[in-house]
Order: C-alpha cells, then sequence, then structure tokens
C-alpha cells in the first residue's frame, strides 16, 4: 500500500454534510456521482485527503453511534498545538459543540460531531506538540 485512498461516510443528507465539511474544516466538492439508489459526493481537502458523502435513499435515518461495529471516529492531524488552539477557537466561533483541548501522553486532540452525530478529531501527536512552548 502507499496510502489511504479515501473515506466515506454514509450520512443522512449529502447535501447538508457537505457544507459542514466544506465550511468548517475547508473541504471542497470536487466529483459526484449519483446512482438510482445513493446520492455520492466527494471532497477533497488542501491537505490531500479525500472524504467521501454517500446518502443511501433507503437509509435507516438513524444518527451515527461510535459503540456499533464499523468505524469509532475521524481524527485529523494538525501541525501543532497552536493549530489546535486556532481550532478550537473557531469551532467555538462556528457555535460547535466540541470538547476542551485533552492533553495525554500520545498527543493533544479536540473531539466534536458532524450531523450525523459521527466523532471528529483534531489531533497533534505529542512529538509536534513537545515543539510548542
Amino acid at each position: 500500500m502507499t496510502g489511504l485512498a479515501h473515506i466515506t461516510l454514509s450520512v443522512r443528507d449529502r447535501d447538508a454534510s457537505i457544507e459542514f465539511y466544506r465550511s468548517v474544516l475547508g473541504f471542497k466538492e470536487y466529483k459526484t456521482r449519483d446512482g438510482k439508489q445513493w446520492l455520492l459526493t466527494e471532497c477533497r481537502h488542501p491537505c490531500g485527503v479525500v472524504l467521501g458523502f454517500i446518502q443511501h435513499k433507503d437509509q435507516f435515518k438513524a444518527t451515527f453511534d461510535h459503540r456499533r461495529t464499523g468505524m469509532d471516529h475521524v481524527a485529523f492531524q494538525v501541525g501543532s498545538l497552536g493549530e489546535l488552539d486556532y481550532w478550537e477557537d473557531r469551532l467555538t466561533e462556528l457555535d460547535i459543540d466540541h470538547s476542551p483541548i485533552v492533553h495525554s501522553d500520545n498527543g493533544s486532540m479536540i473531539q466534536f460531531s458532524d450531523p450525523d452525530g459521527i466523532q471528529l478529531e483534531l489531533f497533534c501527536p505529542a512529538e509536534l506538540g513537545s515543539d510548542v512552548a
């Protein structure tokens, strides 16, 4: 393997998800392919991460629950503790409910959720955070 190609998230409302990831995290829509039973759009972040958002027409309308088998959360890495501070301020300004910055031996993080309740994390590894006083 040479890397991660993309992650596709099942969502209740594709357009609402695209708007959230665009306005909050800076993703840009670049490819849409709709089928008879689903709506799919892929978005790319300037750092290269590709997220797909698929809305199945026969979905169950339930919100995400990290305790079910499958994905627990998606973590995006930031480059420094200063960037994590920036994101904490940004999430507050956008009135997005989030955890405070939590520090551990592994690194520091902020947790929040998207419109479907999918848990998201902004993470600064300890080795990057140690460069910031």
